[in-house]
């Protein structure tokens, strides 16, 4: 469990493939002596399980195995050698909860219209893949390559978030280009929320 607060950006060392598999080792500032084997870490949204970590030249690392269903449902498909990625550590019992409750299971990838930069800021117009859009609201939450955010407005399949320059500087926002994918994870509550409405529709529909 996390709460899309971003606590360091990663980089991708080097991609192996081991069959259906890929092992990413991704570089991070965590303390070495502080990454567990087994512990989980969401990566640009998707929660991975470390399988290794280790330290080199002052740097720690960390391993994961990206499995098939990880690759053929995020960005994590198209990670390469020097690319950047959001991290967070899972949630431990009193945290403080400043985001919203993410659980790093990806829902599907998302792609970004437009940016329209103003006083540092960067409004991100983006198109949610159609079977998604439905768990967007205005005001609600989402979580974004990991990212805890605000939705401001939705109009049709189409949603804005609004990110401030302390958001764009520490995490992978701020390299962010129009016409790229990232991982979307629609809220938790409003993913529960349209199940009980179906199951009432379904339930007044065979009575």
């Amino acid at each position: 469990m996390f709460t899309g607060l971003i606590s360091d950006v990663g980089q991708i060392a080097h991609i192996e493939p081991r069959g259906a598999l890929r092992r990413a080792r991704i570089i991070c500032s965590y303390p070495f002596h502080t990454i567990a084997i087994g512990a989980s870490i969401a990566c640009s949204g998707p929660c991975l399980t470390v399988v290794d970590a280790g330290a080199l030249g002052g740097d720690a690392w960390f391993e994961v195995d990206v499995a098939a269903e990880t690759l053929a449902r995020t960005t994590a498909s198209a990670w390469t050698s020097g690319d950047r990625v959001n991290l967070e550590r899972s949630l431990k019992i009193g945290d403080e909860l400043g985001g919203h409750i993410v659980t790093g299971h990806v829902d599907g990838t998302a792609e970004i219209i437009w940016i329209d930069d103003f006083d540092g800021m960067k409004r991100f117009a983006i198109r949610a893949p159609r079977q998604l859009s439905r768990f967007i609201a205005e005001k609600g939450s989402i979580a974004l390559d990991g990212t805890s955010l605000t939705v401001n407005a939705v109009e049709g399949d189409v949603f804005s978030v609004l990110l401030i320059p302390h958001t764009l500087k520490v995490t992978t926002w701020g390299d962010r280009r129009a016409g790229e994918a990232v991982n979307l994870e629609v809220d938790l509550m409003a993913r529960y929320a349209a199940r009980l409405t179906e199951a009432a529709k379904e339930e007044t529909a065979r009575a």
